[in-house]
């Protein structure tokens, strides 16, 4: 499974970051979690809301920091 979070570094996009790898960790898969910084690559993606979530090419978050809860159910959808 490859996670992205994509946002600028912000402070924001690294909570999300944080997040999204302690859900890994607790939903016990065996994932990749990238950051992207890049403006290009996320707007080619269609995102425009910022931070945003990114499970294996699918924009399941954006525009605001979802709980580590949260997080977890996204990856066992």
């Amino acid at each position: 499974m490859k996670i992205e979070v994509c946002g600028s570094g912000c402070n924001k996009c690294q909570e999300l970051e944080k997040r999204a790898k302690e859900a890994v960790a607790i939903a016990g898969i065996d994932a990749s979690v990238e950051h992207v910084y890049e403006t290009n690559k996320i707007i080619e993606r269609g995102i425009y809301m910022l931070p945003a979530l990114v499970i294996d090419g699918k924009t399941v978050s954006g525009g605001k920091i979802p709980s580590v809860e949260e997080i977890v159910t996204f990856l066992r959808m």
